[in-house]
């Protein structure tokens, strides 16, 4: 899949965007600023959206902290760097689909936990992966692991895992994301079950060396590894919000490797700074307007399908993606199994139908708030979404909010809209887990239940007839729309830069894979 770049026009836009890079130095995180250039000194330094916070597998809140547990710990699988799909043997030796519930595999023998917690076992694996589907672990990833069954024992290395009816999703999502992740089992029980900041025991090519609460995160080659030796001995990982700081860590030479803002690609395109390297890569990610179901001021189904019908999301393409993005029909991209022609709602807003409904409704001045992440591409699009409602009377507060505030949104009770992305696996199981009634309360922002959605999404990842599976899960996203909860936007773009130091290891996606970075 290609992405066409377009160069935005000088005007409004550019000149905001212009204004906020130059406030955008002072936003730097600690100790950024000192070296002329980033890896100069052998030390990888990389820029990540959010802050990793939170070590345990079971309870990570995304692509963000999987970045590092994919570096501390192990997989039987990990994802394959390149542009097409794969993945690679980790800590098994061997893997094998014995029948469509069991799978066998049998592990290294040479994968040791830090602290003392001695030699990686079956027994490890048994717990790591039983211990997100259990209840008492409330894990928010325990869709990943469909209908995992248990982990059998057969040998120290040795065992199988038993499902209790086939899930295609296994080697896409559960094994080589992050419920693949495994942990110490002596480790985790003596830590009182549950893995915080810190990380009981450790086990990957890196070890997490110290970590500054949103300024940094620092990686150091563990001597014990005893796999292929990684290519940096140290990797820095830097939480940064704002891409247009990133691009001036990067430029200054602060920073290695980043994704960019799609309205600097036209720039990047013509020059990268410093000897460096512009990818363009397709996103799985997908945004969309969300409305909580539960809120008093959202219960009309008609007032929520006049906000669908007046958010204009062509013009949300040109304002806050520079014309870079295509408008999404739903949550699964383009290339995946379930992407829809056409949404139910085009995406060119219809301001009479909008009114009609609004009118039908009987509500009369309506003010609702809309949460969103404090980054341009996002406000801009808040600020999109504003203009649109009032055309047809809505008056909308814009909520910003940074990042660690807006992700404990989920539980308010306040909330009313939010402007969300979330990521998303080559799968489209994983984008419709989200949205169902177990969700309610976790990543079910708008508080979704719908009976026969459940019943296709539990379906469809165990149909093996593609045409068949195809259908499930577009019928997934008509009820969705249906229910005027969701306005889909996009699933933007993935632009990076790195330096020329740098050979960076990439899903294809354009997402890091910081363990099998090289040296160039």
């Amino acid at each position: 899949m290609k992405i066409e770049w377009t160069r935005a026009a000088v005007g409004r836009r550019k000149f905001l965007k212009g204004a906020t890079a130059l406030g955008a130095a002072a936003a730097l995180p600690a100790g950024m600023g000192s070296r002329a250039f980033a890896a100069a000194d052998g030390v990888l330094r990389v820029r990540t959206y959010g802050d990793a916070q939170n070590m345990d597998p079971a309870h990570s809140v995304g692509v963000v902290e999987e970045e590092v547990h994919a570096s501390i710990y192990n997989k039987l699988i990990q994802y394959k760097p390149g542009k097409e799909w794969d993945w690679q043997l980790d800590a098994a030796a061997m893997i094998e689909q014995a029948s469509p519930t069991h799978l066998k595999f049998a592990l290294r023998d040479d994968i040791g936990f830090t602290n003392g917690f001695g030699a990686m076992t079956a027994d490890d694996v048994k717990f790591s992966f039983e211990r997100i589907v259990a209840e008492a672990t409330e894990s928010p990833n325990k869709p990943d692991m469909g209908p995992l069954s248990h982990v059998e024992v057969t040998g120290e290395r040795e065992g199988t895992i038993v499902l209790k009816e086939p899930f295609a999703p296994l080697w896409s999502i559960a094994l080589p994301y992050i419920t693949g992740n495994i942990v110490s089992k002596a480790a985790v029980e003596a830590a009182g079950g549950r893995i915080g900041a810190d990380p009981v025991a450790e086990s990957g090519p890196y070890l997490r060396d110290s970590w500054s609460p949103k300024e940094k995160t620092v990686l150091k080659r563990n001597p014990d590894w005893k796999g292929d030796t990684p290519a940096w001995d140290t990797i820095e990982v830097y939480p940064i919000d704002d891409e247009n700081t990133a691009e001036i860590a990067f430029e200054a030479g602060e920073l290695d490797f980043t994704r960019v803002a799609v309205g600097s690609v036209a720039r990047y395109r013509d020059s990268v700074p410093n000897g460096g390297t512009l990818l363009e890569y397709p996103s799985l990610y997908y945004t969309w307007l969300g409305m909580n179901l539960d809120h008093p001021k959202l219960q009309n189904k008609k007032l929520r399908q006049a906000i669908q019908h007046a958010i204009d999301v062509p013009s949300i393409m040109e304002a806050a993606y520079y014309g870079a993005a295509q408008p999404s029909t739903g949550i699964i991209a383009p290339g995946l199994i379930g992407n829809r022609a056409k949404s139910l709602v085009p995406p060119a807003a219809d301001f009479e139908k909008a009114a009609a409904l609004l009118a039908e409704s009987g509500e009369a001045n309506v003010t609702l708030k809309l949460d969103t992440l404090n980054k341009t591409t996002f406000t801009t699009a808040a600020q999109v979404i504003q203009a649109t409602l009032s055309q047809i009377g809505i008056t909308v507060e814009i909520n910003v909010l940074e990042s660690g505030a807006f992700w404990a949104s989920a539980d308010n009770e306040d909330l009313q809209l939010v402007l969300n992305r979330y990521s998303m696996t080559p799968d489209p199981y994983y984008a419709t887990s989200w949205f169902t009634t177990e969700q309610v309360g976790h990543w079910n922002w708008e508080q979704h239940s719908n009976a026969e959605f459940d019943q296709i999404h539990q379906a469809a990842f165990k149909e093996s007839d593609l045409a068949k599976r195809d259908a499930m899960y577009q019928k997934a996203q008509d009820l969705m729309e249906e229910s005027g909860a969701y306005r889909f936007l996009t699933h933007g773009a993935t632009p990076v830069v790195h330096s020329a130091a740098v050979l960076p290891a990439l899903r294809p996606d354009g997402q890091a894979l910081l363990r099998y970075f090289g040296k160039a």
